[in-house]
């Protein structure tokens, strides 16, 4: 069975404009420090044992972001479907329309043997930047398999 993850695709109106505008993060540690053009995600990951999806994908914006939206209900996320990765996992995403500061985006962070074959152990922060773009940005940013939930979420906001 494929891993899951879920994620959210945040979105909000650019103040000169209208544009719509969407957060994605960029990934931390080493083996992402160098890449930049298809390298970035929305906000996502695993979801836990018996754990609902949308659920997960809330969790995973407030772990990976550093912030809340504690009146965002299961209600107010689009649903933007799923797609498969290359490494086989399965991405569900929800649209849910937002704001917040992605320069103060703190995530949690993750242990790993660095450099390899060390017995260094060392944290890394699971997104070591975020920002908001165009649509038209953000799929030159993403990976790729994640760029169908940009359509989907333009075809859902008309």
């Amino acid at each position: 069975m494929p891993r899951r993850s879920a994620g959210i695709v945040l979105w909000r109106r650019s103040a000169a404009g209208g544009e719509l505008e969407v957060l994605l993060v960029h990934p931390g540690g080493p083996f992402w420090a160098k890449r930049d053009t298809g390298a970035w995600s929305i906000p996502k990951g695993e979801v836990d044992l018996g754990e609902a999806e949308p659920a997960c994908a809330l969790r995973e914006l407030a772990e990976e972001t550093g912030t809340t939206f504690p009146d965002a209900t299961e209600a107010d996320l689009v649903p933007l479907g799923e797609v498969r990765q290359r490494s086989g996992k399965v991405v569900s995403a929800w649209a849910l329309e937002g704001d917040l500061d992605a320069e103060a985006v703190v995530s949690n962070t993750f242990e790993l043997e660095w450099p390899p074959r060390s017995g260094r152990m060392q944290a890394f922060p699971e997104v070591d930047r975020a920002a908001w773009l165009s649509l038209a940005a953000a799929r030159e940013k993403l990976l790729p398999a994640q760029a169908p939930f940009l359509d989907r979420l333009a075809d859902a906001l008309g």
